[in-house]
């Protein structure tokens, strides 16, 4: 199940959104669109995705992901079939909502749901490390192949391989190894989600991810910019900035490793911090060649700590009963700041400079780590 579960992430993220990067450019000639307005039909698919995730979390707890995830893997390759079939750009804003509810109902949340239901604490952590460590590696696999079937074929054609691709992969592989389970009583979920929607350590939980997610989602947007704009070469900019894969790879393995001997809260504000220092450190040392690169080594090594803690924090509190439900309403606020923070950012950088939005990045973290260490020292849930 786990191996099918990385191929799936894998492909999923690859096709559903790292491919669409790539396909900007020609999409822009075809579309007559600018790159803002089809960047935004992006921004639009992530907040869909947010939006059903409640939904898809209560859905997961009631019947298991079999059948919601071979459904979304269908959903996903039909949503791709309709993006490369597009001619307005309200087409390409209605084909990348179809993609936000498949996405909903496929990544990482949704597979997450399934390992916490079937794994004890111990093997848990082991297969979110492997699912993440193998998916972690879909921006280095399906950007150069998108490109190469773009080159091929053009951009419509390559986006019908590569939904072929995704339901001859991702459907069968749902559909069969993914096993089903029995669902807990529907008044024992709801009086969990209940209880931990009144508890303050649920929403320190939000605050810390919130913040931090934010946090990433602006420097993997902006770093390769300002990097140029503090005098680097752009080819340098991006090969730095394409160390915070490699690099959330290392903190993933790091974390895991850490979790037997200290709390996971604890790594992971540790890890938050290390963020919220290399954020102040890219304005005062970024210009040399050195600096960058250690800022964006301290920075990366927390990049993919969020993707494996947010389950096992939830899962250690609240056990698993109820783990879609809380998981989703925890993702709903945490994707739109994903969306939105990008676009903050932005015009912050405007109005006032990088060095600004880099101190607003160093105070999310800050904060992401104090609520992490806040909750820590909440007590158990009995």
């Amino acid at each position: 199940m786990i191996g099918a579960l990385a191929i799936t992430q894998t492909a999923g993220y690859g096709v559903l959104y790292y491919a669409y990067s790539v396909l900007i450019p020609p999409m822009s000639r075809d579309l007559d669109a600018g790159v803002a307005q089809l960047t935004g039909a992006l921004t639009f698919a992530v907040l869909v995705s947010a939006l059903a995730a409640p939904l898809v979390g209560r859905l997961l707890d009631r019947r298991g992901g079999r059948g919601l995830m071979t459904l979304g893997s269908v959903l996903g390759a039909l949503a791709v079939l309709a993006w490369s079939q597009v001619r307005t750009v309200t087409q390409l804003y209605l084909a990348c909502g179809l993609l936000g509810v498949a996405s909903s109902m496929v990544l990482y949340e949704a597979a997450f749901a399934v390992i916490v239901a079937w794994f004890d604490a111990e093997r848990r952590a082991r297969a979110l490390l492997a699912v993440t460590v193998v998916a972690g590696f879909a921006s280095s696999i399906f950007l150069p192949l998108t490109g190469f079937l773009v080159e091929l074929y053009g951009w419509r054609q390559a986006l019908v391989v590569l939904a072929a691709g995704y339901a001859l992969t991702a459907v069968p592989l749902h559909g069969l190894a993914l096993r089903s389970r029995s669902a807990p009583p529907h008044a024992a979920r709801r009086e969990i989600v209940a209880t931990a929607l009144r508890e303050r350590p649920f929403w320190l939980l939000v605050a810390a991810f919130l913040t931090q997610t934010g946090a990433l989602a602006v420097m993997g947007v902006l770093l390769v910019t300002y990097l140029i704009t503090l005098g680097h070469a752009p080819v340098f900019a991006a090969g730095v900035a394409g160390l915070l894969g490699v690099l959330s790879v290392t903190g993933r393995l790091v974390t895991t490793g850490l979790q037997t001997r200290w709390p996971v809260a604890t790594i992971t504000a540790v890890m938050f911090a290390l963020q919220g220092l290399a954020a102040v450190l890219l304005p005062l040392t970024g210009r040399s060649v050195g600096g960058a690169v250690v800022a964006v080594v301290l920075f990366g090594l927390g990049f993919g700590v969020s993707t494996i803690a947010r389950p096992a924090l939830l899962a250690d509190r609240y056990g698993t009963a109820a783990y879609g439900s809380l998981s989703g309403a925890l993702a709903l606020p945490i994707t739109v700041a994903k969306a939105v923070a990008p676009l903050l950012a932005a015009g912050l950088a405007q109005v006032a400079g990088y060095p600004a939005v880099m101190a607003a990045v160093a105070t999310a973290c800050s904060l992401g780590a104090l609520s992490l260490l806040l909750y820590g020292r909440m007590p158990a849930r009995p």
